[in-house]
């Protein structure tokens, strides 16, 4: 297993080569290869992250599959900067309240219209007045006004400092306000991507054909994205007979597919990160005492478990992000009480807090995977009796939300600035079942002064400063850290996965990718 102490970096170029990299000879990496005329046509079969709704701005979660036909103002470039996208150029006040956007000459919505200011400014204004509880809920709240000066310049007044608006603002699609259901819940999203938004069949797939007015001048070069939106489905076994083309797959089995010569594996360049979390809205007893939650904490061995559920690719950790990054503290790692399991130290707490684990059964819930399971396995070591609910994303998410269970175990991937993991643990934070509905007005207020907070510093700490609290109460506890695995099909051309999840990006994805061979 990895060393923590690597840059991001070599962090990152390490997941290749640990288990990985014997099966990539012969395979040239996308920058090594022959430059080639692009050839047009054919159908890409695309398999990571789901969807969930036909509106991009109501999603809770899913937002990979939506940006091969949405696209934002900013995006999130390779090495996790933001960077200029339906925006020619952006510009922030000194005082950090104000944001000026210009926009693009002549980009085209999907139903042949001019994107202008005025529509930019709609989908704005959309969010912060329908949009309860989404990514962007504490960042509208904080939007004073949002005007349009000029058919290409967009401003946006914030009442106070927000330091996350460009990063988040590559999260707020740009649509027609000509979208059906644009009053209520958008059913046909009408965008500016790549692709549109064409036969969707919700948990089957999604057939998106290109864009044939596209801004980007002679992309996309494919006919049409097929994506594959199965729970469950073999991805493995559809890579191997070529029924896939780009699919994300866990670490063990990626390790199995790098040794055929038809596929290579890739990784998204920012890190996700696993962890448990308890029930922190409806926590009962005895798991409402902290005693108990650090019990059961001492009772995970962090590195058999990220050793198990990254096929040995990942790292331990004690927080969200991992060396090299700006949020990453190192005395904070390296004072980490959990970095070894002592079951002896679980044993003392639980009888100091009067629990008797033999007579406690831990309702204990999750995705459908196998890394929980050994979680499970390590708390019943304690005594204690798991009654262990394993569901697909849509059931995981119905349970977890009626707060009437104890622990999970989960992972979350990459997101497009650091308060996009705050901000889950909110007490009015969006979608935040997967971390127990933590309700801690302390924890909210060092975060809202953290990206209240114009100096880069300053703000560093407070962040810190909350995730000690979470820490502190164990709310939740990280795990470790490892890149998502994906894998794409020898004859797929001008793919690489990006920093965040995002299909189609500013410098890079699904807009510039092409198929040799197939038509």
């Amino acid at each position: 297993m990895t060393s923590l102490r690597l840059s991001r970096r070599t962090f990152l170029a390490g997941t290749a080569a640990i288990g990985l990299a014997g099966g990539l000879t012969g395979f040239q990496p996308q920058n090594a290869r022959a430059a080639a005329d692009p050839q047009r046509g054919g159908v890409l079969r695309y398999a990571t992250l789901g969807l969930d709704t036909a509106d991009p701005h109501r999603h809770t979660g899913s937002i990979s599959v939506q940006q091969i036909y949405v696209e934002a103002l900013t995006s999130i470039g390779d090495d996790g900067s933001v960077k200029p996208f339906l925006a020619e150029s952006f510009s922030v006040s000194p005082d950090g309240k104000t944001y000026s956007f210009t926009l693009r000459d002549g980009v085209k919505f999907h139903n042949g219209e001019v994107m202008s200011a005025g529509d930019v400014v709609a989908n704005i204004t959309r969010v912060k007045e329908k949009v309860k509880g989404g990514w962007l809920a504490s960042a509208m709240k904080l939007v004073d006004t949002a005007t349009a000066p000029d058919a290409r310049t967009v401003v946006i007044a914030m009442r106070e400092p927000y330091a996350p608006l460009l990063n988040l603002m590559s999260e707020l699609w740009i649509l027609s306000p000509k979208s059906p259901g644009w009053d209520d819940t958008i059913t046909t999203p009408i965008g500016t991507g790549p692709f549109t938004f064409g036969d969707w069949q919700p948990k089957v797939k999604l057939t998106a054909p290109a864009h044939t007015a596209y801004w980007r001048g002679g992309m996309p070069y494919l006919a049409a994205i097929e994506a594959d939106l199965r729970d469950g489905a073999d991805r493995q076994l559809a890579l191997r007979a070529g029924e896939i083309d780009i699919a994300s797959v866990p670490a063990d089995i990626a390790k199995q597919l790098a040794k055929d010569p038809n596929l290579r594996v890739s990784q998204l360049k920012d890190a996700g990160w696993y962890f448990v979390a308890f029930n922190n809205r409806k926590p009962r007893p005895p798991f409402d005492d902290v005693r108990v939650r650090q019990a059961l904490t001492y009772a995970i061995d962090k590195a058999a478990f990220i050793n198990f559920a990254s096929a040995g690719t990942g790292v331990v950790s004690n927080q969200m992000v991992g060396p090299g990054n700006l949020y990453f503290d190192e005395a904070l790692f390296k004072a980490d009480p959990h970095a070894k399991a002592d079951l002896a130290k679980a044993k003392a707490l639980l009888k100091e807090a009067g629990v008797d684990p033999t007579k406690e059964t831990i309702e204990f819930v999750s995705w459908q995977e196998s890394y929980p399971q050994v979680v499970v396995q390590m708390v019943r070591k304690l005594g204690f009796n798991v009654n262990h609910v394993a569901l697909d994303d849509i059931g995981t998410q119905k349970r977890l939300g009626q707060y009437d269970w104890d622990m999970n175990c989960m992972d979350s991937g990459p997101r497009a600035d650091i308060f996009l993991r705050y901000v889950r643990m909110m007490s009015d934070g969006p979608n935040p079942v997967l971390w127990g509905g933590i309700q801690d007005a302390d924890y909210d207020a060092l975060v809202k002064k953290a990206v209240a907070e114009t100096d880069l510093s300053a703000r560093r700490q407070l962040y810190l400063a909350a995730w000690k609290r979470v820490m502190d109460q164990y709310y939740v506890v990280a795990l470790g850290l490892n890149a998502d695995q994906i894998v794409i099909r020898k004859g797929v051309e001008g793919y690489e996965p990006g920093f965040t999840w995002s299909p189609n990006r500013v410098d890079g994805g699904v807009a510039q990718t092409w198929l040799a061979g197939r038509s």
